[in-house]
């Protein structure tokens, strides 16, 4: 199997088949970043394909320097996250219930937990841009403080520092939001 650094040289050399092997590596993370951010599946879905599309068409240029594919990708990601809230006036997500259509969630169950769900999204939108980006590299896609840092362009002290200041102000959004229901 080539490693990721073989995968992207005959990426940048035009070689389609490589950069669809990134793309398997690469997609699930992607998306679950930008599904974060947007709260939406369907526009979650459009801008990682925007993505890997940018990607692909910039890969020619791409240099490695010492930070992982990855840390590109995040890069391209969060800039097309911007520009979408940019041009987009965010309506509130309706989401179907198929995946309650099994019978092993009831929709009250469901709805339960998108509750939660949207109470977290929401008191995360509240937070930095900064803030946001490390609780989403963080806890939802599992980064050490390390990538975090090099796809943030900081230094780790900086990073754990605002971590904890983003925790801080999630825990007290959460509070005040808990304890108005």
């Amino acid at each position: 199997m080539p490693t990721e650094s073989e995968l992207i040289q005959r990426a940048i050399a035009g070689d389609a088949q490589a950069f669809g092997e990134l793309y398997q590596q690469h997609l699930k993370q992607i998306y679950r970043y930008i599904f974060y951010k947007v709260g939406n599946a369907a526009d979650a879905e459009d801008l990682t394909e925007q993505t890997f599309l940018k990607a692909w068409e910039a890969m020619r240029r791409y240099r490695e320097q010492g930070v992982p594919f990855a840390a590109w990708l995040f890069r391209l990601a969060h800039n097309l996250v911007i520009d979408f809230h940019r041009t987009r006036h965010e309506a509130a997500p309706l989401d179907d219930l198929r995946d309650a259509e099994d019978g092993q969630i009831t929709p009250e169950d469901l709805a339960a937990v998108r509750l939660d769900i949207d109470t977290l999204r929401q008191a995360i939108l509240q937070l930095t841009p900064e803030q946001q980006q490390v609780v989403l590299l963080r806890f939802v896609q599992g980064l050490n403080h390390s990538e975090v840092a090099t796809i943030m362009g900081k230094n780790e002290g900086a990073v754990r520092g605002l971590q904890h200041r983003a925790l801080r102000a999630l825990h007290g959004l959460l509070a005040d939001r808990i304890g108005a229901l």
